[in-house]
């Protein structure tokens, strides 16, 4: 709970700097945790659109839109490539697969042109 917390009101907007893979896929793990409980919570209180979730679901979604994007970028900084290669995941089927294979990718060890590595400052090296 913490990474999410670190991500999303610590680092709201931060597109500079580099992320840890834990940091990253923690905050996707509970993304997906709370965007679960908002479409359920849409369902309890009846005001889900057919098939598409509701407005307790698409306030979330639109809360977290710049979080999720400078968390990636910042992934992608941490592995040494340039935050524009998110825009990757376009290209259909095969973009999407390279991105999570881009995000899933160890840390490039020690500086980069994007800060110094994460793992370092908490001596995980």
């Amino acid at each position: 709970m913490n990474w999410y917390k670190k991500v999303v009101f610590q680092h709201y907007a931060d597109f500079n700097g580099r992320a840890r893979r834990k940091e990253y896929w923690m905050f996707v793990l509970f993304n997906m945790i709370f965007a679960i409980a908002a479409l359920v919570l849409d369902n309890i209180l009846g005001i889900a659109m057919e098939g598409n979730g509701g407005p307790i679901y698409f306030l979330y979604a639109l809360a977290v839109l710049i979080p999720g994007l400078a968390a990636a970028v910042r992934r992608l900084h941490d592995i040494g490539k340039s935050g524009w290669m998110i825009l990757i995941g376009l290209i259909p089927l095969i973009g999407g697969i390279w991105l999570i294979v881009l995000l899933a990718t160890d840390s490039n060890p020690g500086d980069n042109e994007y800060g110094p590595n994460p793992k370092a400052n908490e001596g995980f090296v």
